[in-house]
């Protein structure tokens, strides 16, 4: 398929952010969908990101749940009062090609961004160690130097999402440094969330990712209005998937093949045309939308044009008000089980 390249860049000289690059280049990657096949999922993540580092890019950014795969329209055999032994076994190979982080799929990924030489970052179903857990929805980040530097796990998944994926909490909510600026993101209608947002404003997030599995064309409106209440670089990401991407071995599956084919039957062909996007912090589309194909959006961000904007807009600082106005953000981890004289232990 065609990749598509917009790149752009301001031609102001300001003093770039102590410690930081003038400006960068970063690469949006909207792949094909390979659900229930983490495998394909990290093979792709390895062409692209080579393909990406080659063109220059430092930092790099797959879709929301790539790896694990994001279930368009099954339903787990789930109603009302109600779950089929169907359902249930469709769950059961969903919660198969989900990956703990630290682990091998893991260990892959640090490889890629270490090979290429990248900042990266990936949307993941996450399943903790043991054989059975809750599912999340997660964004890892990977140094260029291979270390797993963080991650993001959802705060709260959407309508038929939370049959499937648990909850995050403030202990996941990661604004990192590197040489191009202040890194961090939210994960798809997360970023509806005004206070998810201001939280990551108070970390000085400048590059700010937003990974999803929305395609309308309302979500880009909100991807341009993010870009200018945080005067932030905004990068919106997302797979272009059809029905055809679900797997033979799935669909044929003598235990839950016709499930999954009934489910998906409802459907149209295309299950998602994707939407990626790249947007400055003044709200101008620098790059995409990329619909109806796979492909990569890659983008010169002007890091100087951050200080200009904030001196109009800050949301965190001149343009606040915290006599008036003030979130506190719980960021301790919340496990369901605490062992006394062992602070810290317990699933989280």
């Amino acid at each position: 398929m065609s990749a598509p390249t917009s790149e752009s860049a301001s031609s102001a000289e300001t003093t770039p952010t102590p410690g930081a690059s003038n400006s960068v280049k970063v690469a949006v990657v909207q792949p094909r969908g390979f659900p229930f096949d983490p495998a394909g999922a990290v093979d792709c993540i390895r062409e692209r990101t080579g393909e990406a580092a080659a063109r220059g890019a430092r930092l790099v950014l797959f879709p929301e749940a790539f790896v694990g795969g994001y279930p368009w329209g099954l339903r787990f055999g789930t109603a009302v009062g109600g779950r089929t032994p169907a359902g249930k076994g469709i769950f059961r190979r969903y919660w198969q090609s989900a990956i703990s982080l630290p682990g091998p799929e893991a260990d892959a990924l640090g490889k890629v961004a270490r090979d290429s030489g990248v900042h990266l970052a990936v949307g993941v179903i996450e399943r903790l160690p043991g054989l059975g857990s809750t599912l999340y929805c997660t964004l890892a980040y990977w140094g260029p130097d291979g270390t797993l530097l963080g991650i993001h796990r959802k705060l709260k998944p959407t309508a038929a999402e939370r049959l499937v994926w648990g909850e995050g909490d403030g202990s996941t909510l990661p604004v990192l440094p590197t040489p191009f600026g202040r890194v961090g993101g939210l994960i798809c209608w997360e970023n509806y969330m005004p206070l998810a947002r201001m939280a990551l404003y108070g970390k000085g997030v400048e590059v700010y990712l937003a990974p999803t599995a929305d395609a309308r064309d309302r979500w880009q409106a909100t991807l341009r209005h993010i870009a200018v209440e945080g005067r932030c670089f905004v990068l919106g990401c997302n797979q272009y998937v059809t029905r055809e991407h679900y797997p033979a071995g799935l669909l044929q599956d003598p235990e839950v093949g016709e499930a999954v084919r009934r489910e998906l039957a409802a459907w149209p062909e295309d299950l998602c045309p994707g939407g990626s996007v790249i947007v400055a912090p003044d709200g101008e589309v620098l790059a995409g939308p990329l619909l109806g194909e796979e492909g990569m959006l890659v983008a010169e961000l002007d890091l100087s044009l951050l200080a200009e904007q904030r001196l109009e807009f800050d949301a965190v600082g001149h343009y606040a008000r915290p006599d008036v106005f003030r979130l506190e953000v719980d960021e301790a981890p919340q496990p369901a089980v605490r062992f006394r004289g062992r602070p810290g232990q317990g699933v989280t």
